[in-house]
């Protein structure tokens, strides 16, 4: 697979592997993970630039801002992973992102002129057979010349502990810490780099459920009050043994009967049931379970959660929206993009 543009052969990432914990010692290189659009950029002898992203898709048409900016610059050659962000009004945007990948490009004009994307830059795969040590040197250089507004230079530590600074802050747009070996070249489409994610718990109500075929409990819709007290519907947990599974059904069913979601509700064609809609069974606002969650998007769960634990020692009516980390605000990630560089 070629990249648009002549660049050549699309560049697999290098991918990291989950990790509970950072690794330490002498050699390692900390930097933030940040939540965007991962993109790899390339450029070959002064010709147009092409952006892709992780699963190799050409992204160009989507953020022609990008796109401009790169081209425009005095540097005829170069390969760039970095990530794509967004910032709407006090926080980065990952809804942001996903309304760029829209069909009509007068969609996307608009977007691009109402807020403006960044590409943050973390690594030079330029020559994969150098070390990280040497690459990032190269990157600094790169940005020194060339950094702008929307150019922007990742930080990067040796310092262990700095790295766990990072870590505390990570959900939001700092999606937590990735660590990689400064004497190993960058290895394409390999899961070479160590990464950990600070995982955060929410109490939710259970306003209702689905059942699979067979009509056991499928998964559990979560919701959560709003500042008006209606129960908004913010995401789904559905991850239970066999035979927690068949214990769900006789819990639930006593609660059946109720208003379910007073505000946001499920709802929308399944693109598993051939464009029909989810059918969905409501409870009274009476069952409180506690999950794990990695991001929020749009005031909702971006992903399925993972069930940790019912709360019966917890009032529905104390699980509000106030327990949720929103994305990293702009004034958060200047301060993290202006700390020491190794």
């Amino acid at each position: 697979m070629s990249a648009p543009g002549g660049a050549g052969p699309v560049l697999a990432p290098m991918e990291a592997r989950l990790a509970g914990d950072l690794p330490v010692g002498p050699g390692w290189q900390y930097e933030p993970k940040w939540d965007g659009f991962r993109a790899i950029a390339r450029r070959a002898d002064g010709g147009p630039v092409s952006l892709t992203s992780k699963s190799g898709k050409p992204l160009a048409r989507y953020f022609p801002d990008v796109i401009a900016t790169l081209e425009a610059l005095d540097e005829p050659d170069f390969a760039l992973d970095g990530e794509l962000v967004i910032p709407i009004g006090d926080h980065l945007s990952f809804g942001a992102l996903q309304a760029r990948l829209h069909p009509a490009a007068s969609r996307v004009a608009r977007l691009v002129r109402e807020a403006p994307a960044q590409y943050v830059l973390f690594d030079w795969p330029f020559g994969t057979d150098q070390p990280l040590s040497r690459r990032r040197k190269l990157l600094e250089d790169f940005h020194r010349r060339t950094g702008s507004d929307m150019l922007i230079l990742s930080p990067a530590t040796d310092d262990v502990e700095q790295a766990h600074a990072w870590l505390r802050r990570s959900g939001g747009a700092l999606d937590g810490v990735v660590a990689k070996r400064l004497d190993e070249p960058y290895r394409a489409g390999e899961r070479a780099m160590v990464k950990v994610k600070q995982l955060r718990t929410a109490d939710c109500v259970v306003g209702g459920y689905r059942e699979t075929a067979k009509g056991e409990v499928g998964s559990l819709l979560l919701g959560l009050y709003n500042h008006e007290g209606r129960l908004d519907h913010v995401g789904f947990t559905s991850a239970f043994k066999a035979a927690e599974r068949r214990a769900l059904g006789p819990m639930l069913r006593p609660h059946c009967g109720g208003p379910g979601f007073t505000g946001d509700k499920p709802g929308g064609p399944s693109r598993w049931n051939g464009g029909e809609e989810k059918p969905w069974i409501a409870l009274r606002p009476e069952l409180v379970v506690e999950v794990i969650y990695d991001q929020i998007t749009d005031g909702r769960f971006r992903h399925g959660t993972r069930f940790h634990r019912w709360r019966p020692d917890k009032a529905p009516g104390q699980c509000d929206r106030s327990q949720l980390v929103r994305e990293l605000r702009p004034s958060q990630f200047a301060e993290i993009l202006g700390e020491a560089s190794i």
